[in-house]
């Protein structure tokens, strides 16, 4: 009976706590958005997106291990003169400061984000340590950075990612009250979490793509793209490239996504109508660093021993309605770290609107 009582406290501790995180995170986000429409006094004639993402292991993998669930919600601004000057003082960083096609200036972007994900052993019904597996881990931060693209020919984009590993990160509640209110398993191990860490990563994209061709009454093309960041959170260099095909490919360059992966945007240009695309495409990583196999920096901590060279390969579809956009991908990550059994298979899905 008490260990019952204990549990229904804790169940409605999480609630309690899920219900003001979120609301935290809507007001932040609402702030800040609103602040940069604010400060454009064309803000009504605005070009403003906002986009949800989520990635789970139970899509497509089912399983409920390693990199098991990430929540982000990003908004990117208006075209902003200010942030294409700033953006053309930095290396490798450049924007079109011509016309496109439609006539439309169009220069730099500021980009805003808030995100959590959650890491977890294979092995959850453990309440002790678990030498050979990857640690319990969260990662709750918010980022901000600035993006810039030559029409439908480059994409370039630097964001910054501040926030906490630990217990700090709330994964634990999330995790715990979403298992309980769906009659899952609770993870057991989650006082074996990684320590409170203040965690900062700087990412840099760029994507490039080849002229758009008509195959069979479709349009296709090429992107390949190359980045890395930099951080005691995470620190790599990547180069992959993607290929689409479908009904109209305008200036975006792929659905987002939650990092480390492939680059996407949530830029896309409203349509009339009904578009759509499938993709495909493959990311090499060479991994320096990843707080959540290699352990905390400043103190002892579980940890395992990290492969350096990770893969990524992934399919999925997007579909455009006027101002709205929907996308899935299916990902296959190879193996993260020495003793792990199977690479891992998850899905990400987003939404993203046009104002």
């Amino acid at each position: 009976m008490e260990l019952l009582l204990r549990g229904s406290r804790t169940l409605a501790i999480c609630q309690d706590w899920e219900t003001v995180k979120i609301r935290f995170l809507i007001f932040i986000m609402v702030f800040l958005c609103s602040w940069i429409w604010a400060r454009d006094s064309s803000a009504r004639n605005s070009e403003y997106l906002i986009s949800i993402q989520f990635e789970n292991d139970f899509f497509g993998g089912g399983t409920d291990r390693h990199f098991t669930h990430g929540t982000r919600i990003e908004c990117l601004t208006r075209p902003m003169q200010w942030i294409a000057r700033g953006a053309d003082k930095l290396p490798w960083f450049s924007t079109d400061k011509g016309r496109n096609e439609l006539g439309e200036a169009f220069t730099g972007r500021g980009v805003f984000s808030l995100g959590q994900s959650i890491f977890t052993p294979e092995n959850t019904a453990a309440a002790q340590i678990i030498p050979e597996e990857r640690p319990y881990a969260g990662w709750l931060y918010v980022g901000f950075g600035i993006v810039a693209n030559q029409g439908a020919r480059r994409y370039d984009k630097l964001e910054l990612e501040i926030g906490m590993v630990g217990p700090y990160s709330f994964a634990e509640e999330v995790q715990t009250f979403w298992h309980s209110l769906f009659s899952l398993d609770v993870p057991q191990g989650w006082d074996n979490q990684l320590k409170s860490e203040p965690g900062a990563v700087l990412y840099y994209e760029q994507a490039r793509r080849y002229e758009r061709r008509v195959i069979v009454g479709l349009e296709a093309d090429v992107i390949p793209h190359f980045g890395g960041s930099l951080g005691n959170v995470f620190t790599h260099a990547a180069a992959g490239v993607v290929f689409r095909l479908g009904s109209k490919l305008d200036d975006d360059f792929g659905p987002p996504r939650i990092r480390p992966s492939l680059p996407g945007g949530v830029f896309f240009r409203p349509g009339k109508g009904f578009n759509w695309y499938v993709f495909t495409g493959f990311e090499g990583r060479a991994v320096l660093r990843n707080i959540f196999l290699d352990g905390n920096t400043f103190t002892d901590s579980p940890s395992v021993d990290k492969n350096i060279f990770v893969g990524d390969v992934q399919a999925g579809v997007v579909m455009q309605w006027n101002r709205f956009r929907v996308s899935y991908t299916q990902i296959f990550r190879t193996k993260e770290f020495k003793g792990q059994d199977r690479g891992d298979i998850f899905g990400s899905l987003s939404f993203s609107y046009h104002f």
